[in-house]
């Protein structure tokens, strides 16, 4: 068996695997990042792109434990698609520099205040009916509407920029297959990649999994149960149409969640797609396609009446969010990084914590005293193909 020997190996390809992958390469460690099947392919191309600063899950009118960790989020992933943060995601493309918020009427007035409050002032802005994207300009509309301190991005923008900044060691394998991790007592001893008549084993100095759901697999393939995940259910629907104007907002009601969030997004041939999650797709995970479909349909016409949908086609999929396992199934309020002596287990548990994971992540690698060491010679594994970036959902749902 061949041994190459890297610093850090980093097993799965979403979004938190590809941003912790170019942040060590730029602080010197050379690394090795596996994906089973494709960049950003299950729950990170299946996200709606908004970089939350926490509005979100303060509708009751205070700020929560997760408002606080998603706070500064924003400003962190402006400052990299500048070129001027952690990692430069420069060439990535902004769908849009804010995200919205609006109600079907008058937003009850605790709620209106607190959002007038100096806790959450620069965050959120209230809009003028001037400055409100062109689908909230209609006369029929006589809601409340602000704008959030939250940018929405391009998926596949990003996972194509991720992507270029590491010319080499990114490969397609599957190291949930039985043996790939080897152990000794509890820790990692190597992992070994098998593929036809070669054996390569990986030598590194931490083992770090980032395959969201699919970390449960490569954890059960080496006999290990901890830490649990648990899956949250979303229904979402995805919704090909003619209308021009796009959409980037949370529509609110009298409870503590959004009724319905809504991003716009492009096919390949430049038709708008609407993503509608919300608490849409989380109380439709019992529905059928159909029933859920048509719940989407009465909900938009009620809160969107002077829109005409008539022409457009409806899809809609399951997904699940993978997380550290908590009491009641609970949401969890950060990121989450768990350390058993050389393997690190993540869950960003929200696209917009990412940064926050690659802080905390680093944290323990520097508190384990480990630092650059070697680099890797990629040739020895020239057999392994590199992953292709995940077709976007709406692309495989609405031909």
């Amino acid at each position: 068996m061949d041994k190459l020997e890297t610093d850090i190996v980093i097993i799965g390809a979403g979004i938190a695997g590809l941003w912790l992958n170019q942040h060590l390469r730029a602080m010197g460690f050379s690394t090795l990042l596996l994906e089973k099947n494709a960049l950003g392919g299950h729950q990170s191309m299946k996200s709606q792109g908004i970089i939350h600063g926490g509005t979100k899950y303060s509708l009751h009118g205070g700020i929560s434990p997760a408002a606080n960790a998603v706070g500064a989020m924003p400003e962190r992933w402006r400052a990299s698609l500048q070129g001027e943060g952690d990692i430069d995601l420069r060439g990535t493309k902004l769908l849009s520099e804010r995200h919205y918020l609006w109600s079907r009427d008058k937003l009850f007035s605790k709620l209106t205040s607190f959002f007038a409050s100096k806790t959450i002032r620069g965050k959120v802005d209230a809009s003028a009916s001037s400055s409100r994207p062109s689908a909230f300009q209609h006369a029929e509309f006589q809601g409340n509407f602000y704008a959030l301190d939250e940018i929405v991005l391009d998926l596949p923008s990003l996972i194509n920029t991720m992507d270029k900044a590491s010319a080499d060691g990114i490969y397609k394998y599957d190291c949930s297959k039985t043996g790939s991790l080897e152990l000794n007592g509890k820790r990692v001893k190597r992992l070994v990649i098998q593929k036809k008549n070669r054996r390569v084993a990986i030598i590194a100095q931490r083992y770090i999994l980032t395959a969201g759901e699919g970390n449960e697999s490569v954890l059960h393939g080496a006999n290990l149960k901890r830490p649990a995940m648990q899956r949250r259910p979303l229904h979402m629907v995805v919704a090909k149409h003619q209308y021009p104007e796009p959409i980037y907002a949370h529509c609110v009601g009298t409870g503590t969640k959004p009724l319905l969030t809504i991003t716009t997004h492009y096919m390949k041939n430049g038709q708008p797609v609407w993503y509608l999650g919300g608490n849409l797709a989380e109380t439709g995970v019992e529905f059928d396609k159909e029933k859920q479909v048509n719940t989407a349909k009465n909900l938009l016409k009620e809160v969107l009446p002077w829109i005409d949908l008539g022409e457009t086609q409806w899809n809609s999929f399951l997904i699940h969010r993978a997380e550290p396992q908590q009491k009641a199934m609970l949401r969890p309020d950060t990121a989450f990084v768990h350390s058993q002596h050389n393997l690190i287990t993540c869950w960003p548990t929200k696209l917009a914590l990412t940064p926050s994971l690659a802080d905390d992540v680093i944290k323990k690698l520097s508190d384990d005293g480990i630092k650059p060491r070697c680099e890797t010679d990629y040739k020895q594994l020239s057999f392994l193909k590199r992953p292709a970036i995940a077709e976007p959902v709406w692309e495989q749902l609405l031909k």
